[in-house]
C-alpha cells in the first residue's frame, strides 16, 4: 500500500524531515515566571537539537540541556509535536517539545533566564513552544498547591500564593486561594522564623513525608 498526501502524490515522494528537540525549562524568579533560553548565532531560542541516529529522544534532550544550557539532573516530558512545513528555514524539520518545571536552586549555573511574556519573536516558532508550555504548567497550579515542588518542603500559605500568583501571572483572592489549596496540605504544627512581622503558621504537602 501506497500512502498520499491530500493532492495523491505519494508520501514516498517528500524529503525525510529531520526530527529536532527543543525544551522549555521553566522556573519562578523575582516572583515571575521564567523560561531558559540560549544563545546561538546571536538569537535567544530554546535549548534543543537534533536527533542523532540510534538515539532516543530523552538521550537528545537530556545532551541538549547539558551541552547548550549546563542544565543536569532535571527530567522534562513530552509536551507536544510540532511539524508545521514553513517553521525551520533550514528544512523540514519536526520539534518534540519537552517541558521541564524546576526550583531555581536546580539551576547551577544560573543560566539566562526571560519572563515568558517577553519570549517573543523567537525563531523556529520557539516562542509557540513557550506559550504552550506556559499554559500548560498554569492549568496545573489552577488545581493543586505547588505540584512540581518549586517551593522548600514546609512553607506558608503567603509563601505559597505568591508563588501561585508567579506562574498564573495574575493576582488571586486570598480567601477564596487558601479554601481551593488546603485540602492539598497539612500542617506542620510549627511557625516560621526568621521573618518580619507576626509569625505565620508552616504548611507541607499532603503527600510529601512527615
Amino acid at each position: 500500500m501506497v500512502f498520499t498526501d491530500s493532492s495523491g502524490r505519494a508520501l514516498t515522494d517528500y524529503p525525510r524531515p529531520s526530527v529536532a528537540v527543543d525544551t522549555a525549562v521553566l522556573t519562578v524568579a523575582d516572583r515571575r515566571l521564567q523560561v531558559v533560553l540560549v544563545e546561538s548565532d546571536g538569537e535567544l531560542r530554546l535549548p534543543g537539537t537534533f536527533l542523532h541516529e540510534g538515539e532516543v529522544l530523552a538521550d537528545a534532550v537530556t545532551r541538549s540541556l547539558d551541552e547548550k544550557a549546563g542544565i543536569t539532573g532535571i527530567d522534562p516530558v513530552q509536551l507536544h509535536v510540532f511539524d508545521a512545513l514553513g517553521r525551520d528555514d533550514r528544512g523540514w524539520v519536526l520539534s518534540v517539545a519537552h517541558v521541564a518545571v524546576v526550583p531555581m536552586t536546580a539551576l547551577d549555573p544560573l543560566p539566562h533566564l526571560t519572563p515568558v511574556d517577553q519570549a517573543v519573536g523567537l525563531r523556529y516558532d520557539h516562542d509557540r513552544i513557550v506559550r504552550l508550555a506556559v499554559d500548560w504548567l498554569r492549568d496545573r497550579y489552577r488545581a493543586t498547591p505547588d505540584p512540581d515542588g518549586l517551593l522548600r518542603e514546609e512553607f506558608t500559605l503567603r509563601d505559597l500564593q505568591v508563588l501561585h500568583e508567579a506562574v498564573l501571572g495574575e493576582p488571586v483572592m486570598k480567601d477564596a486561594f487558601r479554601r481551593g489549596m488546603v485540602d492539598g496540605l497539612v500542617e506542620t504544627g510549627r511557625m516560621s522564623t526568621g521573618t518580619v512581622g507576626k509569625p505565620a503558621r508552616l504548611w507541607r504537602h499532603r503527600d510529601s513525608p512527615r
